[in-house]
């Protein structure tokens, strides 16, 4: 996910006295602001351990694959990740639970003095609260997933990260990292260190010529793996791009497990069946609706999704023919790829704005696009457009997707039926 720190409509937020008055940096990537202020703190990020996740799509589900695993393993494992869903508080786990409101409102007072300081943005404030929390709870090993990027992501300024994990590479966030693959791969892969163990599963050729050069360059062992076999291996995260996932999770695991961590093949398959991780093919109902959710907000993701539901869609409850969507895309995406990956022939879909944010209209995604344009309709909100997404369609989940906001809004909105 990328490095944000916007606050949902609806979401349980205790925190704005402490975060807001940093968010006039917005994104600002850079080491040294951050580097700074944890020196000011005592360098709690000398006192765990961490492996760390980067790429464009996939980083999350490694990400708690890998944090499921390790505690499975009986190892004290701490998890931090962005951006949350509902609460700031999701991004922090000094163990099996999201950190507790009143102990990150505590770590965020005590790095408040340095962040100012130093200049800190929202994100680099967290993190440095973050590593506090993991510090203070005495964490044998954390998983770090990069907020964007990666070679100027605050997630980076950990010391000794010798096992790294590459997700799925694409366009997104151009605007930040280069404007083609291959200049977003060199931002990610330069998280790597002399002498780490990275691990990836298949990548586009221009971005495993980047990763394989950049592991040459610092002299690291760069391990490519292949899907895990579905048959051999039960994961709680559904969806068929998680065997790949997994397989990069598993790579990564045995490598720790070669350096010396304890981490036993029974506890892996214990960890991985029990991971979960929201937002991403999740079934829910609101409105009295079934809905099934993804945040899929780039073309990538959107092509995965779409893939996933032509090859696998029974699985997610639903039947042939035509689907129905909710789609809120943020203005500065790709609108008009997403929509062509999302939508099939006789698809129909809602508009809604994200709360809060600049987002694509149903008649701006007409003039980009005719031909993808046809069956679009805008609404007012997500309530008026689930309702009419849901009418007449024989029961069927609709789809919600387009960007994790969406997804948070909605989560947080309402209580489950």
């Amino acid at each position: 996910m990328a490095e944000t720190t916007d606050v949902l409509p609806g979401a349980t937020d205790d925190f704005a006295d402490l975060i807001e008055p940093f968010s006039r940096r917005g994104v600002d990537l850079g080491l040294e602001r951050l580097q700074a202020a944890l020196a000011d703190l005592g360098h709690p990020e000398r006192r765990f351990a961490a492996i760390q996740v980067a790429g464009t799509n996939g980083k999350g589900s490694i990400c708690t694959l890998l944090h499921q695993a390790l505690l499975a393993a009986g190892l004290r494992a701490g998890l931090y990740t962005s951006p949350h869903l509902v609460s700031w508080t999701e991004r922090i786990r000094p163990g099996a639970e999201p950190i507790a409101a009143a102990s990150l409102r505590h770590h965020l007072q005590a790095a408040a003095a340095a962040a100012q300081r130093h200049g800190l943005t929202p994100f680099e404030l967290v993190t440095a609260a973050a590593f506090l929390a993991f510090a203070e709870a005495g964490l044998d090993l954390v998983v770090l997933e990069v907020g964007l990027g990666g070679r100027l992501d605050a997630t980076t300024c950990h010391p000794d990260r010798r096992v790294i994990g590459f997700a799925s590479i694409g366009l997104d966030h151009a605007e930040f990292l280069g404007p083609d693959a291959a200049s977003i791969a060199a931002e990610k892969a330069a998280v790597l260190q002399p002498g780490a163990w990275a691990v990836s599963g298949p990548q586009q050729p221009e971005v495993a010529a980047v990763l394989g050069a950049q592991a040459r360059r610092m002299g690291a062992r760069l391990e490519w793996v292949e899907p895990l076999d579905p048959s051999a291996w039960v994961l709680g995260l559904p969806g068929g791009v998680q065997q790949l996932n997994a397989a990069v999770a598993l790579g990564m695991l045995r490598a720790l497990r070669a350096q010396g961590w304890t981490i036993p093949e029974a506890a892996i398959r214990r960890g991985f069946a029990a991971a979960r991780w929201p937002g991403r093919l999740q079934r829910i109902h609101r409105l009295g609706v079934p809905l099934l959710l993804d945040g899929a907000h780039n073309p990538p993701a959107a092509q995965r999704l779409r893939r996933e539901l032509d090859q696998h869609g029974q699985r997610h409850g639903l039947g042939p023919g035509p689907r129905r969507w909710v789609l809120g895309m943020l203005a500065n995406k790709q609108g008009v790829e997403i929509l062509q990956a999302l939508l099939g022939p006789g698809d129909r879909a809602w508009i809604v704005a994200v709360p809060g944010h600049a987002s694509w209209t149903a008649a701006a995604l007409q003039d980009a696009c005719p031909a993808a344009g046809v069956g679009l309709e805008q609404a007012e909100d997500l309530s008026e457009a689930i309702r009419r997404a849901a009418a007449g369609g024989s029961g069927q989940p609709v789809l919600v997707a387009g960007s994790l906001y969406l997804i948070g809004h909605l989560l947080a909105a309402s209580a489950p039926e």
